[in-house]
């Protein structure tokens, strides 16, 4: 007969065990072909651009990343909120990617907007240089999350902050989108926070995804 306290403490591993996120394997990483969907008529209503800029409080000055950049969607948009004094760095790892965007920099005449080539394990931008870095729809596809966060990290100001946009695993909202480029809450926290990060903010004003915030953990 197995002894009480060691049937309540195999219960208690079961119930610890049930309670963690699936184990998730990253995405595939969209190529350059499909830059088209970056620049979707109806991204703007979807993904409120002007809503997650306001709620990354962006001024006049602030140097910021938007990493896994694709077309510029979303840093020619930030590049206008930091100007005339502030940067944006435009990281994807693809170069297809960042010579599509130089044409819409250079169609709207935006000039501070650096495009930077990327490595599936580092930004390539200077360290300590960031106030914020933004992610939109990217993350899952990263082959190698834990050196990038490590790289994240480095390239934040001690105050910097990221803003991380998610399509939700919970719920059906974002059931039009292939389950391996969502994510739950529980997948999210399970890798951020180990990696020095704190969770700040978990906003829902999205209609299909999740907006997290976080910064350095003290």
């Amino acid at each position: 007969m197995i002894p009480l306290a060691q049937l309540l403490l195999s219960l208690q591993l079961l119930q610890a065990a049930s309670a963690l996120p699936p184990e998730r394997k990253p995405a595939a990483v969209m190529t350059f072909h499909g830059a088209a969907w970056l620049e979707r008529e109806d991204r703007e209503a979807e993904q409120r651009p002007a809503e997650v800029i306001r709620a990354m409080g962006l001024r006049n000055g602030d140097v910021v990343a938007d990493l896994g950049c694709g077309t510029g969607w979303f840093a020619r948009r930030m590049a206008k909120v930091v100007a005339p004094k502030g940067k944006v760095y435009a990281v994807d790892i693809q170069p297809e990617m960042l010579d599509l965007l130089r044409g819409f920099v250079q169609k709207e005449e935006i000039t501070n907007v650096e495009p930077v080539l990327g490595t599936a394990t580092d930004m390539n931008v200077p360290p300590g240089s960031l106030e914020w870095v933004l992610m939109v729809d990217v993350y899952h596809e990263f082959q190698q999350p834990k050196a990038m966060l490590e790289a994240i990290r480095r390239s934040l100001k001690p105050k910097g902050k990221v803003a991380l946009v998610e399509y939700r695993l919970e719920g059906t909202s974002a059931a039009h989108i292939r389950i391996e480029h969502r994510m739950s809450v529980g997948q999210v926290k399970a890798e951020w926070l180990p990696a020095g990060f704190r969770l700040v903010r978990k906003l829902d004003f999205l209609p299909t995804q999740y907006l997290f915030v976080f910064e350095l953990a003290r």
